[in-house]
C-alpha cells in the first residue's frame, strides 16, 4: 500500500503541474510589484549528507542574515543525482509564480570532481511555486544534453527578458569547443521553464580560461549607463555591463584592486557571485563566496555599477549560523516575507507524537508508510514539525518531517503516508488536521480531520489511520502528546 500510494501521489503531482497556467506570455508587460521589505537567500551548505540540498536564509537589511527552518533544508532533491546545489531564485514580472533552478549535483554520494565535471547530469533540477512557501515536486530539464561532449550543466541563473517576452537562463558545461575542453557559459530561452529552445554559446574567455560562475542583475533607471551587469567567477571577476542581456557586452573593469580573484593572482580566493540590490535606495551588494578559506559569502557595494572603483568592502554584516555556498537573493515584498516567515521561522520546535495507549511508541515513518514505534532509529524518523495548516492556517495544524523536509503526514484511502506536497488543494486538504481535546484523555490531544471532520487521526495495529471514533477502545487510539 504504501508504495502504491507513493506512486499514486506522484502521479497527481504530475498532473496538478500540467494543470498549472503556462509563465507570463511574451509580449506582456510586467506588473509593479509591492515595495520590498527584506530579503531571501536560497543556497546550499556544503558537501554534508544533507548539505547539497535548498536552504533558506532571510534579512531586514541585506546584511544580517538569519537561517530559516532551524537551519534544516526546506527542499530535497529526489531526482538526478539527488543532490542540488547553486540554487536560483527566480520571480516572474507579475510575482505570481516562482522558481528554484540547480544543479543536479551532489559530491557527498562519493562522486568525484572530475566525474561530476566530465560525465556529470546534463540536466537541472527545477521547483515551481505560486506562492513561495508552497512547491512543486521537483522535475529535471536537460538543457546541455544537445551540446556536443557536454559533461554537466552547473551553477544555473535565470533573468527575464522583456525583450523577448520570455526567460534567458544561463548556466556552465564543460564540453570540446575548436580543439579546447572548458567550462563555458551557455543559455537557453524558457517561458515555463519546462520547455526551452536549442542551448546558444553565451560567454566564452579566450585561451584556456574557463568560467563557471556568473549573474546578471537588471538595473532600474540605467543607473551607471547601462541597463544589465554581471559579475563572473574568473580571473580577478570582472565586471561586465550591458543594454541587452543577449547582446553585446562592455568590460568595466575588475575586482584586483581590492584583492579578489578566482585564483589568478591569489589574494582572497573567490566564486559564486550574487547581486543584490538594497531595498529603497540606489545601492548594490554583490556577495562572493570566500570559497577557499571556508569563510563563506562576504558583500561588497556600490552606489555606482558603471565604475568598479566605486565597489568597498563591507565589515557590518553577519551571514548567520550556517555556511551558505553558491546560491542567490530575491528581494521580498511584506506580503511574501510575512509567507515564508510564518512558514519556516528562524526557530521551530520539533515535536514526536506519543502514543496514549502504548507510551513508548511514537509515530514515525518508514518508508513512507506511518506507523507507531518504540526506540525509533534513527531519531529523526520520529520527529516532525507542527506547522500551521496547510488548508487551513487558523486553528490547524500540518505535520512536516524533520529529515524529509517538504513532506508531511497526509492519509490517503484513510491510510497515512509521508509524502511530498504537490502544492495542490487535495494534498493541503489530506494533510491538516485541527487540535483538540483527547478524545481518551482530554490532558492529551486528538487531532481532526480537516477534509472528512467526522473522523481522526488514530493507530490501529500500530499503523495510523484516518477512522470515525465509536468506542472507548477507538477514543484512546486517537489520543497523542506533542512532546519534544
Amino acid at each position: 500500500m504504501p508504495r502504491v500510494a507513493a506512486r499514486v501521489s506522484a502521479l497527481l503531482a504530475a498532473i496538478c503541474l500540467l494543470l498549472l497556467p503556462a509563465a507570463q506570455a511574451p509580449g506582456a508587460e510586467a506588473a509593479a510589484l509591492d515595495p520590498f521589505t527584506g530579503y531571501l537567500l536560497a543556497h546550499f551548505t556544503g558537501e554534508s549528507a544533507n548539505g547539497e540540498q535548498i536552504y533558506l536564509a532571510h534579512s531586514r537589511d541585506g546584511l544580517t542574515w538569519r537561517d530559516l527552518n532551524n537551519g534544516s533544508p526546506v527542499l530535497l532533491s529526489t531526482l538526478g543525482t539527488r543532490g542540488v546545489r547553486d540554487p536560483a531564485l527566480v520571480r516572474s514580472p507579475a510575482g505570481d509564480r516562482y522558481w528554484i533552478v540547480a544543479t543536479d549535483l551532489r559530491i557527498a554520494s562519493g562522486t568525484s570532481w572530475s566525474d561530476a565535471a566530465n560525465r556529470g547530469s546534463t540536466s537541472l533540477v527545477v521547483w515551481e511555486s505560486r506562492d513561495l512557501v508552497n512547491w512543486s515536486a521537483p522535475w529535471l530539464i536537460n538543457v546541455a544534453g544537445a551540446i556536443p561532449g557536454a559533461g554537466n550543466a552547473w551553477a544555473p541563473e535565470a533573468i527575464y527578458n522583456s525583450a523577448t517576452g520570455d526567460y534567458v537562463l544561463y548556466w556552465a558545461t564543460n564540453s570540446p569547443r575548436n580543439g579546447v575542453t572548458k567550462n563555458r557559459i551557455w543559455y537557453v530561452r524558457t517561458s515555463d521553464f519546462r520547455t526551452f529552445t536549442a542551448p546558444q554559446l553565451f560567454i566564452d574567455r579566450p585561451g584556456s580560461q574557463g568560467i563557471i560562475d556568473t549573474q546578471i542583475i537588471e538595473v532600474p533607471n540605467s543607473i551607471g549607463g547601462y541597463r544589465y551587469y554581471r559579475a563572473s567567477a574568473d580571473g580577478h571577476i570582472p565586471i561586465e555591463a550591458s543594454n541587452s542581456i543577449l547582446g553585446s557586452w562592455t568590460s568595466l573593469g575588475n575586482l584586483s584592486h581590492l584583492g579578489i580573484s578566482n585564483g589568478t593572482g591569489g589574494g582572497n580566493v573567490v566564486e559564486g557571485p550574487m547581486w543584490m540590490q538594497f531595498n529603497g535606495r540606489n545601492e548594490w551588494a554583490l556577495y562572493l563566496d570566500q570559497f577557499a578559506t571556508g569563510r563563506g559569502y562576504m558583500p561588497i557595494t556600490s552606489t555606482n555599477l558603471g565604475s568598479v572603483t566605486n565597489f568597498r568592502t563591507r565589515t557590518d554584516y553577519n551571514m548567520g549560523a550556517s555556511r551558505k555556498r553558491h546560491g542567490s537573493i530575491m528581494n521580498l515584498t511584506a506580503a511574501e516575507e510575512s509567507r515564508v516567515l510564518a512558514r519556516w521561522p528562524s526557530t521551530t520546535t520539533v515535536n514526536r507524537i506519543q502514543a496514549y495507549t502504548h507510551q513508548d511508541r511514537y509515530v514515525r515513518h518508514a518508508n513512507y508508510d506511518v506507523r507507531i514505534d518504540a526506540n525509533v532509529n534513527p531519531a529523526q524518523d520520529a520527529q516532525f514539525r507542527v506547522v500551521p495548516g496547510l488548508a487551513n492556517n487558523s486553528g490547524y495544524v500540518s505535520f512536516e518531517s524533520v529529515n524529509h523536509p517538504g513532506y508531511y503526514l497526509r492519509h490517503y484511502g484513510f491510510d497515512f503516508v509521508l509524502a511530498a506536497n504537490d502544492g495542490s488543494s487535495i494534498f493541503a486538504a489530506d494533510a491538516t488536521f485541527r487540535q483538540v481535546a483527547g478524545l481518551g484523555n482530554a490532558a492529551w490531544s486528538s487531532f481532526q480531520s480537516y477534509n472528512y471532520p467526522d473522523r481522526y487521526l488514530r493507530h490501529y495495529d500500530y499503523l495510523l489511520r484516518l477512522d470515525p471514533i465509536g468506542d472507548t477502545q477507538a477514543r484512546n487510539d486517537a489520543t497523542f502528546r506533542l512532546t519534544s
